[in-house]
Parts: C-alpha cells; structure tokens; sequence
C-alpha cells in the first residue's frame, strides 16, 4: 500500500483541508497520513476563527509518520505563517521526502487569509524549490507572481516564472478563469499541456483545489508521471465536482466517493 502524507489545516466542516485531502487518498487507492498545521473554526460560510500550531508539533507529526509509516508523496496545503513554511521545507530536506506537491493556500474560498505575507515569502524561497508539481490557481498565481494574469500568454509566463523558482512543475488550475471550458495549464520546465473539460455552472465545490492537489500527490505515490498524474486529478475532481452536494447553508463540498454512493 502507498502512503500519501498531507501537511495541512483542519477543516471542522469536512469540506476542504485536511479532511478533503484525507477522503482523495482514500477515494484513489492509497493510505493517507497527516501532519496539522492549524485548527480551524469553519463552516461552509466562511472561516470563523483559527489556532496555529506550534511548529515544532508540526515538526513532530512528520517525524512520527516517517519513523513508523513511511512516506511516498507528500502534499502542502494551509501552512499558515513563515515559521511553519521553514519547519514543513526543513523536514521535507531531512527526510529527503518524495513527491512533494505544494498547493500555495492563500485564502479560503470565503477570502478568510490562511498564509501571511511572510509565509508567503517563504513558501517561495524555501518549499517551491524543494517541489516537484506546485498546483497554484490564478488568483495565487498571481500573487506568486506579483501581477495580473488575464491572457493565456500571461498564464504561461507565470508559470515558467514559478518554475524558476525551484518547483520542476507547475499547474495553474482554471477553476477562476472565465470561458466555457475550465483549462488546468501543466508546465513541466520544457513544455505546454492543457487539460480542459466544460466549466461547471455550481454553487458548491468547496474543497476543490485541495483535492486536485491531493490527486495528483496520490497519482505521484502510485509511480505515475507527472502528466499522467495531472490527468487523473482533472479527471477525478470534475467527475466529484459535477456530484457535489449542498452541506449547510453555502456552498457544498465535492462529492469524494461518488464512485460507491449518491449525495
């Protein structure tokens, strides 16, 4: 069995975080472990509170699941400030783990703030380098790369930008962009490959870039290739988001486990 280790808040409403990231693994066949980085106070409205973790827990937890369990892919979501950034790079070196898919979490989709500015700084100089697929969408895109991005010339510029950063692939997700079909740009350092399926017209869909992520870290774990890794992930979170059910009083989340039972 591959194991799949997500760093990342906790989601008290089971929609995204580390309870989305948990449900993708199991949903694709590998075993998931955790390292938490923050508690959060959430619903499907919005964020209402949250509590960072010590780093060195942080720290802690990644030791305890490498020491017993072992680790073929790792996945990054909230990461919450600059401390915990330097904590999660610096055991990702130590234990020279593989497979490492960095989602830049910045907001929540209600616009709560999950990274500060200086994590964000070093999210950039410590952990992209240390990727081997980041999976920003374009509004963190664009805050990785410092402008707008509204042309498919401006995507691919951002993208080989984030790349020379250190990460040895990049996915811009195209969840926020506008048009009739929903494109996810791959740049793998040399070329170009888009994956696009029918924008979705929903509501619900929270959770949606944390499973993408968290898809393609299960893929890598599984030794599929970064490209074919991309294309399971696309395929899976459209067939979750077009199942996606209401959960409370906003939107809803993906339907992980469409394949076994019906919202």
């Amino acid at each position: 069995m591959k194991t799949v280790l997500t760093i990342a808040g906790s989601d008290s409403s089971g929609g995204a975080g580390i309870q989305a990231d948990l449900k993708t693994f199991a949903a694709l066949g590998v075993y998931g472990t955790c390292a938490i980085t923050a508690v959060t106070a959430q619903d499907s409205q919005g964020v209402h509170a949250i509590h960072e973790l010590p780093p060195e827990l942080v720290a802690a937890q990644i030791d305890a699941v490498v020491r017993d369990i072992g680790v073929d892919a790792v996945k990054t979501g909230m990461l919450a400030s600059a401390d915990i950034v330097r904590t999660v790079a610096a055991k990702v070196r130590e234990h020279r783990l593989p497979n490492l898919v960095v989602d830049p979490v910045l907001a929540a989709k209600s616009g709560h703030r999950l990274l500060s500015e200086d994590g964000l700084a070093a999210l950039k100089g410590e952990l992209l380098p240390l990727c081997a697929v980041a999976t920003p969408n374009i509004p963190e895109a664009e805050a990785l790369v410092g402008r707008p991005l509204r042309t498919d010339d401006d995507l691919e510029r951002a993208a080989r930008e984030i790349a020379d950063l250190g990460a040895k692939a990049v996915v811009i997700t195209g969840g926020h962009g506008s048009g009739p079909e929903a494109v996810d740009l791959l740049y793998d350092g040399r070329e170009f490959r888009r994956f696009s399926t029918p924008r979705l017209t929903t509501r619900h869909g929270r959770g949606s870039g944390c499973t993408f992520a968290s898809a393609i870290a299960a893929g890598l774990a599984r030794g599929l290739s970064v490209e074919q890794a991309v294309a399971q992930a696309k395929e899976y979170v459209t067939a979750a988001l077009e199942r996606a059910f209401a959960v409370g009083k906003g939107p809803g989340p993906l339907h992980h486990f469409y394949r076994w039972w019906k919202g």
